[in-house]
């Protein structure tokens, strides 16, 4: 599984810097690095949040099965390995 996370999450930084580098008409749009996420209730809609406006910038014309191994990718840790 970890393999798996590991070659899934160098893809797609690959796809997402390639297409930060042109950005758009007034340059590359910044964001905060992305977390990973550990299953902590607290952060549960942060987490959400952060990664649904992430992937309505960077990964839309990814299908949504792209995007779900996407964000699994960034799970791991604490009660999320349950």
């Amino acid at each position: 599984m970890a393999a798996m996370q590991a070659q899934i999450q160098a893809l797609l930084t690959e796809a997402v810097e390639g297409r930060a580098v042109g950005g758009g008409a007034t340059g590359a749009t910044e964001m905060a690095k992305l977390q990973t996420f550990d299953g902590t209730a607290l952060k549960v809609s942060r987490f959400l949040s952060v990664y649904k406006l992430y992937i309505k910038m960077w990964l839309r014309e990814l299908s949504v099965e792209k995007q779900i191994q996407w964000i699994l990718s960034y799970v791991y840790g604490g009660s999320a390995d349950i």
